[in-house]
């Protein structure tokens, strides 16, 4: 089916831009997430213990963005699209093992090298927008604060690209949004975050009905966020705003 055009609405300017195929192409067999040294030092001290805590083996996962993903993406392999599939880490861990869950998780680590500085920037970002998402999610009486605290780590997925140095992401016309819509999709990452990726990006929307609070609820803990030191381009107000053609 071929997909209808986007358009990108430009600020004080009536001209239009439609992204490209290939500005997401580039998520196809992707390599995998590095996770930060600190995160997989401390899993390992922590799955050396006796008895070790399924709980604070979560906490250290979702405090880190690559060793989430790498935790997620294997679940997904594992369980395929089965209905009974584990979303939650504390349920992906205690389904695949403490024990792979670590060897998957300290496969890549962040190296000091030129993007080392990025790196870090990144998941620290995606650390405090989750942490801040949680807080907007608990003020409402709907939304869970630990799935608002995933969508919000995992809204940094459209930022790796250009973190990583992969491939496609330093064009100028490279599209954060549509690029994590497509890796939500491939990675087969939890709902709440595939949902948020499809309305930032206005794909979809006409099958989608009504629109989730995710997008919101990102914004307003960017809004509450004042420790980043990156420009964040799926900030709403920052990000230029995409629109279907008419």
């Amino acid at each position: 089916m071929q997909k209808k055009p986007v358009r990108r609405a430009e600020p004080g300017s009536s001209s239009v831009a439609e992204p490209q195929p290939w500005e997401v192409e580039f998520a196809q067999d992707l390599p995998g997430v590095p996770v930060l040294l600190e995160t997989i030092l401390r899993l390992d001290l922590e799955v050396q213990e006796p008895c070790p805590d399924l709980r604070v083996l979560s906490q250290l996962v979702l405090s880190d963005l690559g060793a989430t993903l790498q935790i997620l993406r294997m679940a997904a392999e594992e369980h395929g699209d089965a209905p009974d599939r584990p979303s939650r880490i504390e349920d992906c861990i205690a389904a695949l093992g403490a024990s792979a869950c670590i060897q998957a998780v300290s496969a890549q680590a962040v190296l000091h090298d030129a993007r080392y500085s990025a790196i870090t920037e990144t998941w620290a970002h995606a650390r405090e927008i989750a942490h801040y998402s949680k807080l907007v999610a608990e003020e409402m009486e709907d939304v869970n604060p630990d799935e608002a605290y995933m969508v919000g780590l995992l809204h940094a997925v459209g930022l790796l690209p250009a973190a990583l140095g992969w491939s496609g992401s330093e064009r100028k016309t490279f599209d954060a949004a549509l690029a994590g819509l497509q890796m939500a999709r491939q990675w087969s990452l939890p709902k709440g975050v595939v949902d948020y990726f499809r309305e930032v990006s206005q794909v979809g929307l006409s099958q989608a009905g009504s629109e989730t609070q995710w997008p919101e609820i990102v914004h307003k803990a960017h809004k509450a966020s004042n420790r980043s030191s990156i420009l964040c381009p799926l900030e709403r107000g920052v990000r230029p705003l995409l629109y279907r053609a008419v």
